[in-house]
Protein backbone atom coordinates (compact mmCIF):
# COMPACT_ATOMS: atom_id res chain seq x y z
CA UNK A 1 0.00 0.00 0.00
CA UNK A 2 1.19 3.60 -0.96
CA UNK A 3 1.34 6.17 2.26
CA UNK A 4 -1.31 7.75 0.91
CA UNK A 5 -3.49 4.53 0.90
CA UNK A 6 -1.95 3.77 4.12
CA UNK A 7 -3.19 7.48 5.45
CA UNK A 8 -6.38 6.86 3.80
CA UNK A 9 -7.08 3.57 5.72
CA UNK A 10 -6.41 4.85 9.19
CA UNK A 11 -8.63 7.73 8.53
CA UNK A 12 -11.51 5.20 7.91
CA UNK A 13 -10.54 3.62 10.96
CA UNK A 14 -10.74 6.47 13.13
CA UNK A 15 -14.57 7.26 11.44
CA UNK A 16 -15.62 3.91 12.30
CA UNK A 17 -14.09 3.56 16.14
CA UNK A 18 -15.58 7.96 16.23
CA UNK A 19 -18.74 6.31 15.69
CA UNK A 20 -18.35 3.51 17.99
CA UNK A 21 -18.75 6.46 21.07
CA UNK A 22 -21.34 8.38 19.31
CA UNK A 23 -23.75 6.17 17.42
CA UNK A 24 -26.49 5.19 20.46
CA UNK A 25 -26.74 1.99 18.41
CA UNK A 26 -23.30 1.11 18.16
CA UNK A 27 -21.91 -2.76 18.75
CA UNK A 28 -20.31 -3.38 22.18
CA UNK A 29 -16.76 -3.15 21.50
CA UNK A 30 -15.11 -7.21 22.31
CA UNK A 31 -13.23 -6.53 24.79
CA UNK A 32 -16.20 -4.77 26.66
CA UNK A 33 -18.30 -7.51 26.31
CA UNK A 34 -15.52 -10.15 27.77
CA UNK A 35 -15.56 -8.15 31.09
CA UNK A 36 -19.51 -8.51 31.53
CA UNK A 37 -21.23 -10.72 33.57
CA UNK A 38 -23.37 -13.65 31.50
CA UNK A 39 -26.98 -13.10 30.46
CA UNK A 40 -29.62 -15.23 31.53
CA UNK A 41 -31.54 -16.07 27.92
CA UNK A 42 -34.72 -14.59 29.20
CA UNK A 43 -33.27 -11.45 29.94
CA UNK A 44 -34.88 -8.46 27.87
CA UNK A 45 -31.82 -7.64 26.26
CA UNK A 46 -30.82 -11.58 25.19
CA UNK A 47 -34.16 -11.89 23.59
CA UNK A 48 -34.43 -8.74 21.52
CA UNK A 49 -31.07 -9.54 20.05
CA UNK A 50 -31.73 -13.48 19.64
CA UNK A 51 -35.54 -12.15 17.72
CA UNK A 52 -33.38 -9.87 15.87
CA UNK A 53 -30.55 -12.46 14.37
CA UNK A 54 -33.94 -14.91 13.08
CA UNK A 55 -35.23 -12.48 12.14
CA UNK A 56 -32.00 -10.82 9.48
CA UNK A 57 -30.84 -14.80 8.83
CA UNK A 58 -32.79 -14.93 5.69
CA UNK A 59 -31.56 -11.81 4.52
CA UNK A 60 -27.94 -12.16 5.80
CA UNK A 61 -28.24 -15.56 3.67
CA UNK A 62 -28.71 -13.89 0.35
CA UNK A 63 -26.68 -11.50 1.33
CA UNK A 64 -23.93 -14.06 1.70
CA UNK A 65 -24.10 -15.94 -1.50
CA UNK A 66 -24.28 -12.84 -3.74
CA UNK A 67 -20.98 -11.67 -1.50
CA UNK A 68 -19.68 -14.82 -2.37
CA UNK A 69 -20.36 -14.65 -6.51
CA UNK A 70 -19.00 -11.62 -6.42
CA UNK A 71 -15.75 -12.47 -4.34
CA UNK A 72 -15.72 -15.19 -6.84
CA UNK A 73 -15.11 -12.94 -9.75
CA UNK A 74 -13.16 -10.78 -8.10
CA UNK A 75 -10.05 -13.22 -7.57
CA UNK A 76 -10.78 -15.13 -10.90
CA UNK A 77 -12.51 -18.04 -10.24
CA UNK A 78 -15.65 -17.55 -12.09
CA UNK A 79 -14.50 -19.80 -15.31
CA UNK A 80 -12.69 -22.78 -13.11
CA UNK A 81 -15.60 -25.08 -13.35
CA UNK A 82 -13.98 -27.40 -9.86
CA UNK A 83 -14.11 -24.78 -8.00
CA UNK A 84 -17.99 -23.40 -9.08
CA UNK A 85 -18.87 -27.18 -8.13
CA UNK A 86 -17.62 -26.15 -4.62
CA UNK A 87 -19.25 -22.84 -4.79
CA UNK A 88 -22.82 -24.46 -5.56
CA UNK A 89 -22.28 -26.88 -2.75
CA UNK A 90 -20.73 -23.78 -0.53
CA UNK A 91 -24.06 -21.97 -1.40
CA UNK A 92 -26.14 -25.45 -0.79
CA UNK A 93 -25.09 -24.88 2.65
CA UNK A 94 -25.59 -21.74 3.05
CA UNK A 95 -29.41 -21.97 2.25
CA UNK A 96 -29.54 -25.25 5.03
CA UNK A 97 -29.43 -22.89 8.06
CA UNK A 98 -32.62 -22.37 9.92
CA UNK A 99 -31.81 -21.35 13.23
CA UNK A 100 -30.42 -18.94 15.27
CA UNK A 101 -29.48 -20.48 19.01
CA UNK A 102 -29.46 -18.51 22.28
CA UNK A 103 -26.69 -19.65 24.64
CA UNK A 104 -25.59 -18.73 28.03
CA UNK A 105 -21.92 -20.51 28.14
CA UNK A 106 -21.08 -19.21 24.71
CA UNK A 107 -21.09 -15.41 26.43
CA UNK A 108 -19.32 -13.40 23.56
CA UNK A 109 -19.04 -15.52 21.00
CA UNK A 110 -21.07 -16.64 18.12
CA UNK A 111 -20.10 -20.42 16.24
CA UNK A 112 -21.43 -22.85 14.38
CA UNK A 113 -20.46 -26.75 14.87
CA UNK A 114 -20.44 -28.18 11.17
CA UNK A 115 -21.76 -31.57 12.58
CA UNK A 116 -24.85 -29.64 12.80
CA UNK A 117 -24.72 -27.07 9.99
CA UNK A 118 -28.34 -26.08 10.14
CA UNK A 119 -27.84 -23.85 13.55
CA UNK A 120 -25.55 -20.90 14.47
CA UNK A 121 -25.00 -20.38 18.19
CA UNK A 122 -24.94 -17.20 19.56
CA UNK A 123 -23.64 -16.04 22.75
CA UNK A 124 -26.16 -14.17 24.66
CA UNK A 125 -23.97 -11.30 25.59
CA UNK A 126 -23.11 -11.03 21.99
CA UNK A 127 -26.55 -11.17 21.18
CA UNK A 128 -27.63 -8.08 23.56
CA UNK A 129 -23.68 -5.79 22.06
CA UNK A 130 -24.94 -6.40 18.67
CA UNK A 131 -27.14 -3.59 19.38
CA UNK A 132 -28.34 -2.75 15.30
CA UNK A 133 -29.34 -4.90 12.33
CA UNK A 134 -26.20 -3.71 10.24
CA UNK A 135 -24.13 -5.22 13.51
CA UNK A 136 -25.56 -8.72 13.24
CA UNK A 137 -25.91 -9.75 9.64
CA UNK A 138 -22.13 -8.87 9.82
CA UNK A 139 -21.70 -11.29 12.61
CA UNK A 140 -24.58 -13.70 10.88
CA UNK A 141 -22.53 -13.27 7.68
CA UNK A 142 -19.10 -14.42 9.44
CA UNK A 143 -20.64 -17.18 10.87
CA UNK A 144 -22.49 -18.30 7.22
CA UNK A 145 -19.28 -18.44 5.61
CA UNK A 146 -18.11 -20.62 7.97
CA UNK A 147 -20.68 -23.15 6.91
CA UNK A 148 -20.53 -22.18 3.27
CA UNK A 149 -16.67 -23.52 3.31
CA UNK A 150 -17.58 -26.45 5.36
CA UNK A 151 -15.67 -29.01 7.34
CA UNK A 152 -13.47 -30.27 4.24
CA UNK A 153 -12.46 -26.74 3.64
CA UNK A 154 -14.13 -26.65 0.30
CA UNK A 155 -13.39 -23.11 -0.29
CA UNK A 156 -9.61 -22.99 0.57
CA UNK A 157 -8.67 -21.54 -3.22
CA UNK A 158 -10.89 -18.32 -2.60
CA UNK A 159 -10.13 -18.15 1.05
CA UNK A 160 -6.15 -18.97 0.48
CA UNK A 161 -6.17 -15.50 -2.52
CA UNK A 162 -8.11 -13.67 0.26
CA UNK A 163 -5.54 -14.03 2.49
CA UNK A 164 -2.24 -13.72 0.70
CA UNK A 165 -3.90 -10.54 -0.71
CA UNK A 166 -4.48 -9.14 2.97
CA UNK A 167 -0.83 -10.18 4.45
CA UNK A 168 1.03 -8.70 0.88
CA UNK A 169 -1.18 -5.40 1.18
CA UNK A 170 -0.87 -5.18 5.63
CA UNK A 171 2.19 -7.23 5.69
CA UNK A 172 0.89 -9.24 8.55
CA UNK A 173 0.71 -12.65 8.55
CA UNK A 174 -2.92 -14.03 7.30
CA UNK A 175 -2.76 -17.29 6.49
CA UNK A 176 -4.27 -20.81 7.41
CA UNK A 177 -7.51 -19.66 9.99
CA UNK A 178 -6.25 -16.14 9.93
CA UNK A 179 -7.22 -16.26 6.20
CA UNK A 180 -10.38 -18.26 6.80
CA UNK A 181 -11.43 -15.97 9.41
CA UNK A 182 -10.61 -12.52 7.79
CA UNK A 183 -12.42 -13.66 4.47
CA UNK A 184 -15.68 -13.96 7.14
CA UNK A 185 -15.47 -10.56 8.15
CA UNK A 186 -14.98 -9.90 5.10
CA UNK A 187 -18.17 -11.03 3.66
CA UNK A 188 -19.37 -9.65 6.89
CA UNK A 189 -18.29 -5.99 6.08
CA UNK A 190 -19.45 -6.31 1.73
CA UNK A 191 -23.25 -7.83 3.33
CA UNK A 192 -23.49 -5.04 5.11
CA UNK A 193 -22.73 -2.65 2.78
CA UNK A 194 -25.24 -4.11 0.15
CA UNK A 195 -27.82 -4.25 2.86
CA UNK A 196 -27.96 -0.72 3.18
CA UNK A 197 -27.95 0.51 -0.19
CA UNK A 198 -31.67 -2.10 -0.58
CA UNK A 199 -32.32 0.06 2.48
CA UNK A 200 -31.74 3.60 2.50
CA UNK A 201 -32.79 5.54 5.49
CA UNK A 202 -31.91 8.72 7.49
CA UNK A 203 -28.82 7.80 9.11
CA UNK A 204 -25.86 8.38 7.50
CA UNK A 205 -23.79 6.12 5.15
CA UNK A 206 -20.67 6.35 7.34
CA UNK A 207 -22.24 5.44 10.33
CA UNK A 208 -24.50 2.71 9.34
CA UNK A 209 -20.96 1.29 7.23
CA UNK A 210 -19.15 1.50 10.62
CA UNK A 211 -21.84 -0.79 12.45
CA UNK A 212 -20.52 -3.81 10.61
CA UNK A 213 -16.74 -3.61 11.99
CA UNK A 214 -17.12 -1.70 15.19
CA UNK A 215 -17.05 -4.51 17.30
CA UNK A 216 -13.72 -4.66 16.92
CA UNK A 217 -12.73 -1.03 18.53
CA UNK A 218 -10.95 -2.59 21.90
CA UNK A 219 -9.17 -1.01 24.02
CA UNK A 220 -7.04 -4.43 24.75
CA UNK A 221 -5.92 -5.44 21.47
CA UNK A 222 -4.71 -9.07 21.40
CA UNK A 223 -4.86 -11.83 18.96
CA UNK A 224 -4.36 -15.12 18.88
CA UNK A 225 -2.49 -18.14 16.31
CA UNK A 226 -6.04 -18.41 14.71
CA UNK A 227 -7.16 -14.93 15.11
CA UNK A 228 -5.75 -11.08 14.36
CA UNK A 229 -6.20 -8.65 16.99
CA UNK A 230 -9.55 -7.05 16.61
CA UNK A 231 -8.11 -3.58 15.56
CA UNK A 232 -5.74 -5.42 13.38
CA UNK A 233 -9.01 -7.12 11.52
CA UNK A 234 -10.20 -3.97 10.44
CA UNK A 235 -6.96 -2.83 9.04
CA UNK A 236 -6.74 -5.78 7.12
CA UNK A 237 -10.61 -5.61 6.13
CA UNK A 238 -10.38 -1.78 4.88
CA UNK A 239 -6.60 -2.59 2.96
CA UNK A 240 -8.75 -5.54 1.35
CA UNK A 241 -12.16 -2.81 0.54
CA UNK A 242 -10.33 0.66 -0.72
CA UNK A 243 -13.72 1.13 -1.38
CA UNK A 244 -15.02 0.99 1.59
CA UNK A 245 -12.51 2.90 2.93
CA UNK A 246 -13.81 6.40 0.53
CA UNK A 247 -17.37 5.48 1.98
CA UNK A 248 -16.35 5.48 5.28
CA UNK A 249 -14.61 9.08 4.66
CA UNK A 250 -16.86 10.65 2.41
CA UNK A 251 -20.02 9.32 4.18
CA UNK A 252 -21.50 8.38 0.89
CA UNK A 253 -21.83 5.06 -2.00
Amino acid sequence: MSPEAKALLEQAIGVVCTQAKLDPMSSVAIDEMQARPSLPLQSPEARAGADRAQRLLPIAKELVISSLQQLSTDYGFQNSRSFNDRLSKAIARVNSVKRVRPDMESRDNASVFLSRPHVITFGTIFLAGLRSDEGMISVLAHELMHIADGDNDSLRALVGAIGNKASDLTGLDIHGQRGEEVTCDLIGAMAVRAYIVSTPGYESVARRLARSIQHNCVELDEGDEDHLSPRNTIRALLALNPGLVRELINDRF
